[in-house]
């Protein structure tokens, strides 16, 4: 059963970690980014490979690489990659149905092996692929822009409240 406390607190954890980083705003919205992006193109198992020395030679968030590929994980994964295969099917042309491309992916999401993934076959592997290049060209601009305000808005938010209540000066 959907948990809303699980959920919030995961949010908040998540949240945390993408604040508390001691960098610029651009430099942990890049890292991000750059992990959504991976995360949304390249199927499971390569996704951190790719993403750290990107963010790397970016210059981006390393910590923020890593997270930024976990929107596909063990709990997502069931939705994200049928999902991404029929929008990417629809733009090939194909004819296959929601419900077929369910049905091909319930060993590739129950195994996560790539030989599982090989046997669901050339079309829907290249559907999996453009739904994916569809997916990163929405959300990889939107990780970045999004976690960006985040962190101005949060270190504006802890300036506000330093200024409003100053630390008060020990006595020696």
């Amino acid at each position: 059963m959907f948990n809303k406390k699980y959920l919030k607190r995961k949010m908040l954890s998540l949240y945390g970690r993408i604040v508390r980083e001691k960098a610029s705003p651009e430099y942990i919205a890049r890292g991000w980014a750059i992990g959504m992006f991976y995360g949304c193109l390249i199927p499971f198992g390569f996704q951190i490979l790719c993403s750290v020395p990107t963010a790397w030679l970016l210059k981006g968030s390393k910590v923020g690489s890593v997270l930024g590929t976990f929107l596909t994980n063990y709990f997502t994964v069931f939705l994200i990659y049928p999902a991404q295969c029929f929008v990417g099917n629809r733009l090939i042309g194909g004819g296959v149905s929601y419900r077929e491309i369910e049905e091909a992916f319930k060993n590739v999401i129950k195994d996560q092996r790539y030989e599982a993934l090989f046997a669901i076959g050339g079309e829907l592997i290249a559907a999996l692929f453009v739904g994916g290049a569809m997916l990163t060209l929405i959300t990889t601009p939107l990780t970045y822009w999004g976690v960006k305000k985040l962190v101005i808005q949060n270190r504006k938010r802890k300036e506000k409240k330093l200024a409003d209540n100053p630390p008060k000066e020990i006595d020696s």
